[in-house]
């Protein structure tokens, strides 16, 4: 159903039961699947691919031009994934040559003026909180959780059922399933509650406390520290899921809790 106010492209592809309401824009090659709500004054521009069921609300852009000084103007494309809430003027930046296009996965929750750079890929069931902000080229896994004003350097790596404290700068990346907070952004923990949440066991959970023991509080550098993982603890998804983020990081990964390098103290 498509209010008269709005304005519609002719060769946009949209789903028969897509909802658009007044003032809303939406440009050629666009695809947007069935169910999706379109709010008021939403500015869908070319390049996007939304799938179904999403809502969107009001100043949201999706798909608009990278601000990328290298973009030089390829037809590029910005995803957002099944059942994604976007809501009020977040901003959704299309791909570069990079990686041509910008991902955000299913069942995700964007908050309020999020901004999602350039060739950014963001996995399934992620919260970004109000006001987040992810310059280019960053990942998200799935479930992650980042808090509300937050800024993600680009390139960084935040690991799936990673959470992240409201405020914090992430310049290095958030290995799998730990908390993170303070200045500078630290370890503080196991996201223990999340993956109760999300059906992993007490045991499981236990073992990856010992991983992240080994890895940040027992005194060695990292390769040492990877190294003794792999020795003393049993191969397991999770296991050598932290180990290959841990040594394939491009920007490093944060660093145990520190009381004498933090403001907090």
């Amino acid at each position: 159903m498509n209010q008269p106010f709005a304005y519609i492209h002719p060769e946009a592809k949209i789903a028969h039961n897509v909802v658009v309401e007044p003032f809303s824009t939406i440009y050629q090659d666009v695809e947007i699947g069935e169910g999706t709500w379109i709010g008021p004054n939403v500015t869908i521009m070319p390049g996007a691919r939304i799938g179904k069921n999403c809502k969107i609300f009001p100043g949201a852009v999706i798909s608009a031009v990278p601000q990328d000084l290298k973009f030089a103007g390829e037809k590029t494309t910005a995803h957002i994934g099944d059942n994604t809430v976007i809501r009020e003027c977040v901003t959704v930046n299309r791909g570069t040559v990079d990686r041509q296009r910008t991902v955000v996965g299913s069942n995700c929750l964007l908050m309020a003026y999020v901004h999602v750079a350039h060739d950014c890929v963001i996995g399934d069931n992620c919260i970004l909180a109000n006001s987040v902000q992810v310059a280019g080229h960053v990942e998200i896994g799935d479930y992650a959780i980042v808090g509300g004003s937050s800024a993600v350097h680009q390139f960084v790596k935040v690991g799936p059922h990673a959470m992240i404290s409201g405020g914090s700068l992430i310049r290095k990346d958030v290995p799998p399933f730990v908390k993170a907070g303070r200045e500078p952004l630290s370890y503080s923990g196991i996201n223990s509650i999340g993956l109760r949440r999300r059906g992993f066991s007490d045991q499981k959970i236990s073992e990856i406390q010992q991983l992240y023991r080994l890895l940040f509080l027992g005194g060695l550098n990292n390769n040492e520290a990877l190294d003794k993982i792999e020795l003393e603890l049993a191969p397991s998804p999770e296991r050598d899921e932290v180990v290959n983020f841990v040594r394939q990081s491009g920007r490093g990964v944060i660093k145990g809790y520190n009381r004498h390098n933090s403001s907090a103290d």
